[in-house]
């Protein structure tokens, strides 16, 4: 059930019986040259019609923006801060909260957005509610191996070409230039370097970690629609397995 299609007398009987409730979060930001720009709120958006069809919980209208700092170096990214999407996470939750809501599940597509998910998280436990922060791409990867990927990747690729081929525009793909630091401190992953086979946090814009806009062992060439639609399908079973799970837990009021 989505809370944007039903009226406010439907939504008093839902709340008068349930207590969860879903929140799908994304980003706006750079996905590489060749990605929508939507990936990360597109990608639990899809998901979310998927569950609705097969779970009980009440869905929210999501929010397509995000902490997104990183990528501002990019045309189009856009960013509301860690103060911002607290904010705005905040006044959405308290309001469910308020009608009967105990039980959150954060459908979350931004890996940049879980440090405030999980502030609110203990904001809500403190008030004797419950959430879980379920980040799509790294269930994918759990579920298989083959399917683990990067930002902007095969494993974002293939999703979107499983949603809409129109998203994803290979005519304009870059391939991976690592922004090595030096010859002695190479890019390890998106966070850090490597020297002397030791992993050293060093924050940097993504332009300077990837000019292309994306990073990952899995290359968004290699990105298939099969690949994508077998993902998106195992791991939406996956979270609305856990969503009915999550609904039998016994909150007090």
């Amino acid at each position: 059930m989505r809370l944007d299609s039903i009226s406010w007398k439907k939504a008093q009987e839902y709340f008068s019986k349930k207590d969860i409730a879903v929140i799908p979060i994304g980003s706006t930001e750079n996905h590489g040259s060749h990605l929508a720009l939507g990936t990360d709120f597109l990608v639990p958006c899809e998901i979310a019609k998927s569950i609705d069809k097969k779970c009980e919980a009440i869905i929210v209208p999501g929010i397509p923006y995000g902490v997104a700092d990183q990528h501002v170096g990019f045309p189009g990214s856009l960013t509301i801060g860690y103060d911002g999407l607290h904010m705005i996470v905040s006044k959405i939750v308290w309001q469910l909260y308020g009608y009967g809501v105990r039980k959150f599940i954060f459908l979350n597509g931004h890996g940049g957005n879980n440090p405030v998910l999980q502030n609110i998280g203990i904001e809500l436990n403190a008030k004797g509610a419950i959430s879980a922060m379920v980040n799509w791409w790294t269930i994918a990867g759990e579920l298989n191996p083959a399917w683990k990927g990067g930002h902007g990747a095969g494993e974002e690729t293939a999703a979107m070409m499983a949603i809409n081929p129109d998203y994803v525009h290979m005519e304009d793909y870059m391939p991976l230039t690592p922004g090595d630091l030096s010859d002695t401190m190479p890019c390890d992953g998106m966070t850090g370097v490597k020297y002397k086979g030791i992993s050293v946090l060093i924050p940097r814009t993504f332009k300077n970690i990837s000019p292309s806009g994306w990073f990952g062992n899995d290359d968004a060439a290699t990105a298939t629609v099969e690949w994508g639609k077998e993902m998106l399908a195992a791991t939406a079973d996956f979270i609305c397995d856990f969503i009915n799970e999550f609904d039998k837990l016994n909150i007090e009021k």
